[in-house]
């Protein structure tokens, strides 16, 4: 698979999470040391909260980590990514450097990197 395919690749793999039936929109909270995550968006003030996750988290650190990658940043991480497809890329060592950081990210979500 060339550089391209594989950001491609892991763009639509984002698209497709982000896309799934039940997914809590962006963005979120963590609250209670990480103990609930709660969707704090447009009309979350309107409304009983939305629980993303209600029990216990590592310490509050893996719900913090969580939260902050909510749906928002995977949309915009897919944006990133499949903005580097359109340029010629064919060779990791001779990529800008812009471009290694989105093939080393896209590898991560594809699950090959070496």
């Amino acid at each position: 698979m060339n550089p391209a395919d594989e950001l491609r690749t892991a763009a639509d793999k984002l698209r497709g999470l982000l896309a799934a039936p039940g997914l809590t929109p962006d963005p979120w909270l963590s609250l209670d040391h990480g103990d609930r995550m709660l969707y704090d968006g447009p009309g979350a003030e309107d409304q009983p909260p939305v629980y993303v996750i209600d029990e216990p988290m590592s310490k509050g650190a893996n719900a913090d980590y969580i939260a902050a990658m909510h749906p928002g940043v995977g949309t915009a991480l897919a944006h990133w990514l499949e903005s580097w497809t359109g340029i010629d890329l064919y060779e990791a060592g001779s990529l800008p450097e812009d471009a290694r950081h989105a093939l080393a990210v896209a590898r991560q979500i594809n699950g090959t990197a070496p």
